[in-house]
């Protein structure tokens, strides 16, 4: 009786357990992830031979570009969307790295509208610990640790504990995009001339056009939240506490799960606006089509000069 019991549940357990992700193909690809339509919009149509997958109401456009297998994806904006989705492509798919490209805001005040920034690695600037107001001031509900960047009034940054196969979990401030891959995109980048104007050619006959030519910048830190980020001083607090390039609310939650993977990942963001660092009102709807251009453009560029 207990052995038929046994095995029952043991039946049981084998039917309710959910089912391992079949892969939708075998083929080492490429991910060249987007947030949002716009972005999507810059890269779909020059996917050559796209056969699409679907999961989760996500859709994956596998093909090639640029001669490299890839598969284009959106991770939807914001970080649980875009941790959780870039588990699932990793799931699915043979992952040989992982290249973003999107739009952001600017925060260091040497950026420009257009720009694309490839930052060095990312933080989550909310992961933090929420302070009680005293007498004495702020007193947090933990230690804070040496060296960690400065507080803006009750939040006080804590870094996310994270660990991988080759490395123990300990609490990281900042997640690094893959060396090599950076390298490789100071190189090429160092020759690519981007689009100044909105319209369809890009040129001065564009309905809106920007005071400089844009850029592209190699280095530095970027930073993520689930927060549309608008605000002076909010700005002027992450570019000196965290060191801050360019702010968005995807990037260091892609790299946090690439690490955690151990699959390379690079960032390449182009800026649609200024994070409530412009004098008038915020500039996201009028240059988000440019900047998305943009930063495909350095990605494909990228893509190009991957090895094979």
């Amino acid at each position: 009786m207990r052995r038929a019991m046994s095995l029952l549940a043991t039946a049981l357990a084998l039917v309710s357990a959910p089912a391992l992700a079949e892969p939708f193909d075998t083929t080492p690809r490429t991910v060249v992830m987007t947030a949002f339509a716009p972005e999507w919009d810059a890269l779909a149509p020059a996917i050559a031979e796209p056969h699409e997958y679907s999961a989760n109401g996500l859709t994956f456009l596998a093909g090639t570009l640029e001669g490299k297998p890839v598969v284009l994806m959106q991770s939807g904006v914001s970080m649980v969307n875009a941790a959780m989705n870039t588990q699932l492509v990793l799931d699915r798919f043979k992952v040989k790295r992982i290249v973003f490209s999107g739009i952001a805001g600017g925060v260091d005040p040497a950026l420009s509208i257009g720009d694309v920034v490839v930052a060095r690695d990312w933080a989550q600037y909310l992961e933090v610990s929420f302070a009680r107001r005293t007498g004495e001031g702020w007193v947090t509900p933990e230690p804070v640790d040496e060296g960690a960047p400065a507080n803006w009034e009750m939040m006080f940054p804590r870094g996310v504990r994270v660990g991988n196969a080759s490395e123990a979990p300990v609490r990281h401030y900042t997640l690094g995009a893959d060396p090599a891959l950076l390298q490789l995109a100071e190189d090429v980048t160092a020759r690519i001339s981007l689009q100044r104007c909105t319209g369809p050619s890009g040129t001065a006959s564009g309905t809106h056009c920007l005071v400089e030519e844009p850029k592209v910048v190699v280095g530095g830190t970027g930073v993520s939240a689930g927060v549309f980020a608008d605000n002076k001083e909010f700005r002027e607090y992450l570019q000196a506490a965290w060191g801050a390039r360019v702010v968005d609310m995807e990037s260091a939650a892609v790299v946090q799960v690439a690490y955690a993977n151990e699959v390379p990942a690079i960032v390449f963001r182009s800026l649609s606006d200024l994070a409530g660092g412009d004098d008038g009102e915020n500039q996201m709807n009028t240059f988000m089509a440019l900047a998305s251009v943009n930063s495909a453009h350095v990605v494909r560029a990228f893509l190009a000069a991957l090895p094979d």
